[in-house]
């Protein structure tokens, strides 16, 4: 957290929960992000690169700096304690490994949105998102999937300004399939000659921590599986509170009801084989994108007999 927490390892770490049969709810992360500072003056966030943060010091420098919110007790692979592994780590350089008192950001660089669009949540990185778009409301443009959003992006009639919500719709663990990285959605061609590098995105998709921009990931549930994501028009208004932990379609009850009546529910792709076995199984993004059937059970299941 105090560099960032990639949006991809929450959740990896929700999977790995769930498979040991422990609770890790996304509400968690948020809490740590909330206490936690940035240290690390990386990019998408800061100036320097992963091999600078390396010669400064690195994870065990960082760590020594913020152990007051660690469990220093823990054991690690390297059978020593996290105490003992990070002491006295000095840092060679001030200026990518900040001071407490000197931090590129007071909380953590990983917030979990919710509202009316994300009703199980979603992930944001301001740290790596342009000031300006952290309140934010503008009117969505739609892609259904991934090839309608790459037709879209490069037509000139496009209706689309700087303060338009792109909004990619069925990239999510079913919808996509797989949940590709899809989340850094690009900014369309006439934007981009207009010198436009930012923009409110939001998808059911993820992104790699390493990426940059205003985007909206791991909206839950997905499109694919009916979440609201789905009922996004052309035009609709979103609201993004980064701050306020908000993430809100602006469109009537009433409206989203009917409109839900009309939704054609997703079509299964498969009928076989791995594919059918994803689409029947896999959870969505605030359960960790893993089969359910891996999922902790208390009963233990017994070693076959061999004859």
């Amino acid at each position: 957290m105090a560099m960032g927490c990639s949006t991809n390892a929450i959740i990896h770490l929700i999977a790995m929960a769930g498979r040991a049969g422990v609770t890790l709810d996304l509400d968690l992360f948020d809490a740590i992000s909330r206490r936690t500072p940035v240290l690390a003056n990386l990019r998408p966030a800061g100036k320097y690169l992963m091999e600078d943060f390396h010669d400064a010091g690195g994870l065990p420098a960082m760590l020594w700096r913020i152990r007051d919110l660690l469990k220093l007790d823990c054991l690690t692979v390297s059978g020593s304690t996290l105490g003992e592994d990070i002491k006295d780590a000095p840092v060679h350089n001030e200026e990518v490994i900040l001071a407490r008192d000197k931090p590129l950001s007071t909380s953590g660089g990983t917030y979990i949105l919710r509202g009316n669009l994300a009703p199980h949540g979603a992930v944001i990185k301001p740290t790596a998102a342009e000031p300006r778009l952290a309140k934010h409301i503008g009117k969505a443009v739609v892609f259904r999937d991934y090839p309608h959003m790459k037709q879209r992006l490069a037509d000139p009639d496009l209706e689309v300004t700087a303060d338009s919500v792109l909004v990619l719709q069925n990239a999510g663990p079913v919808g996509a399939p797989g949940m590709p990285e899809w989340g850094m959605l690009p900014i369309p061609t006439k934007l981009l000659k207009q010198g436009i590098r930012d923009m409110v995105r939001i998808t059911d998709a993820r992104m790699s921590g390493t990426s940059y921009g205003s985007c909206v990931l791991h909206v839950s549930p997905e499109s694919a599986k009916g979440g609201p994501l789905a009922l996004v028009q052309d035009g609709d208004l979103i609201e993004l509170d980064v701050a306020a932990r908000l993430l809100q379609l602006r469109v009537s009850d009433e409206e989203l009801a009917r409109r839900r009546a009309a939704l054609t529910p997703h079509a299964p792709r498969y009928e076989r084989g791995y594919g059918q076995l994803l689409e029947e199984h896999i959870t969505q993004a605030h359960q960790g994108c893993d089969f359910d059937f891996l999922h902790f059970k208390p009963t233990p299941t017994p070693d076959p007999e061999i004859h």
